[in-house]
């Protein structure tokens, strides 16, 4: 069994079976989730008979870490891994000096929603991540964080963060697709006995699940949310997302619209730019059209290409051009920073798909 599959309440029943007290089970969360132990060796202030008993029961992670790679002078940091029955993910670490550090997750195995300018969306979906999996690749990168984030600091002459600071569910697969392994994982993330990071400091992206989109904003946890919409109309966007077939864009809005009444929260509208496709002035203006009036902003993403599609990324001037028209309705609009282009780390480009190419650097 994989402890980290564990809640707090799931692992004290576990060590109840074992004849074990209730605060046992709250030392060893702490050991995982605040000293971030993956041996149960390590756990010294446990019996040594009791160590054995968990060795025996349990273990602490399933994922097989294959490679790591690094670009932007070692600021982004890319991990794939072999999940148990073979499927890959990647897990990506960006670090922004002096004192954001920002993990992108996965949540599945590939996806099934098929986007044309996503390279996980060829993939197809090979199988849901589970909240144990989720954490496993959270504290992975803590762990890197503290033991090397002097020497991070170090080598780039200022401060660096030595904790994960912000978590960003946006590497492989759909969350909502995944709701109940996903939200498990934010409670455990969250929990203040464990890992504690602030649901503020979580945000999660979704293609328009609208059941999912109103089920968080039902949620306790005031986790951010972020749309995918990459077009103001449904026949573009049901061209470039067949999801939109399903949930259209009056649909989306009308969750969305629940959410931030619910809320009180902004939303971020993703949008990639595509040369000629979804990039022109006038859908520019029907975007702006679209959501003005609506407590949001719009993230503009320089698309980044992947292999075997016959799209091409929108030239700067034309992203700008589209970002002062937005802007000029009212509505607050940036540009996404890129990070990770060159290893296959950028939004969209995640495949889990070895490329000999790539540089790698492994310490």
């Amino acid at each position: 069994m994989n402890i980290y599959d564990l809640d707090l309440q799931g692992l004290t029943a576990q060590l109840t079976e074992l004849g074990q007290p209730a605060f046992r089970a709250r030392q060893i969360y702490a050991h995982l989730y605040k000293k971030l132990a993956n041996d149960f060796a390590a756990m010294t202030d446990l019996s040594a008979a009791l160590r054995e008993q968990l060795a025996a029961k349990f273990q602490i992670g399933g994922l097989e870490l294959v490679r790591e790679q690094t670009t932007d002078d070692g600021l982004t940091r890319k991990v794939l891994w072999r999940c148990p029955g073979n499927a890959v993910i990647e897990t990506v670490l960006m670090i922004y000096p002096p004192d954001r550090a920002t993990i992108c997750v996965s949540t599945q195995a590939g996806c099934a929603m098929g986007c044309v300018f996503c390279a996980t969306g060829k993939l197809g979906l090979l199988r849901n991540i589970s909240s144990g999996e989720i954490m496993e690749q959270v504290l992975h990168f803590e762990r890197y964080l503290r033991t090397e984030g002097a020497a991070i600091a170090k080598r780039h002459g200022g401060p660096v963060p030595d904790h994960i600071t912000n978590l960003v569910f946006m590497g492989m697969g759909e969350p909502f697709a995944n709701y109940d392994r996903w939200w498990a994982a934010v409670e455990r993330l969250n929990d203040k006995q464990g890992f504690n990071l602030g649901a503020r400091n979580m945000t999660v992206s979704t293609v328009g699940l609208v059941k999912g989109i109103r089920q968080l904003a039902d949620e306790a946890l005031q986790v951010n949310l972020a749309v995918s919409l990459h077009a103001p109309n449904d026949q573009l966007r049901s061209e470039l997302m067949p999801v939109n077939d399903r949930f259209d864009i009056s649909d989306l809005m009308a969750a969305i619209r629940y959410y931030t009444e619910k809320t009180h929260r902004r939303v971020s509208f993703e949008y990639v730019l595509l040369d000629d496709k979804n990039d022109t002035p006038e859908l520019a203006a029907q975007l702006a059209s679209l959501v003005k009036g609506m407590l949001c902003h719009v993230n503009l993403i320089p698309w980044n290409p992947i292999p075997g599609t016959p799209l091409t990324r929108s030239h700067r001037e034309r992203v700008t051009a589209f970002q002062r028209i937005v802007q000029a309705a009212g509505i607050s609009c940036t540009v996404r920073v890129e990070r990770g282009v060159e290893i296959a780390a950028a939004c969209g480009q995640l495949a889990a798909i070895p490329s000999p190419t790539s540089p790698i650097n492994l310490y």
